[in-house]
């Protein structure tokens, strides 16, 4: 037989570089919302991805991205699933995704709260954290707005350097 056939890239190399719609400098590998990827019995790649919180409007782009990328390397029957258990956690941001996004002048999200199973209690008080600036280091910074462009960051500005910035916030 002489038919030459073309090798396919690995799955799960293919997967693991696609970015986020919301953060392009993170692959959804560096934010820890690829949770799994494999090719059944049939031949169909399955990926399973964690939204980074309910409601995420990222999660329809994200699926698109993989099937698109996974379809470009050849794999033509692609399923993306949803996974909710256990919920995504900053603290699954890869140490090369907060390299990222300080480099892109983000701060990155310190380590999330521990907090027991069952209904998370309201708390009204600020929470106090020192918040590094991405620019300069300083740690004389002060929140602008708890929300920024995404609902998953919040606004900053450095006292020192007078830069304003983002703020991944633990979760």
């Amino acid at each position: 037989m002489t038919t030459a056939h073309k090798a396919l890239p690995d799955v799960r190399t293919v997967a693991e570089s696609v970015t986020d719609p919301e953060l392009p400098m993170l692959t959804l590998a560096d934010l820890g919302v690829l949770r799994d990827v494999w090719v059944t019995h049939t031949g169909t790649v399955v990926v399973s991805i964690t939204p980074t919180y309910s409601g995420c409007p990222a999660m329809d782009a994200m699926r698109d991205d993989l099937r698109r990328a996974l379809r470009d390397a050849g794999y033509h029957d692609v399923e993306v699933r949803t996974v909710l258990e256990p919920a995504w956690t900053t603290d699954w941001i890869s140490a090369a995704g907060h390299v990222k996004l300080a480099r892109a002048g983000i701060s990155p999200p310190h380590t999330a709260p521990v907090r027991a199973a069952g209904p998370v209690q309201l708390d009204l008080g600020g929470t106090v954290r020192v918040v590094r600036c991405p620019q300069c280091g300083s740690a004389r910074t002060e929140e602008q707005s708890r929300f920024s462009s995404t609902a998953c960051k919040s606004l900053w500005r450095c006292r020192s350097c007078l830069e304003p910035f983002e703020h991944i916030k633990e979760i």
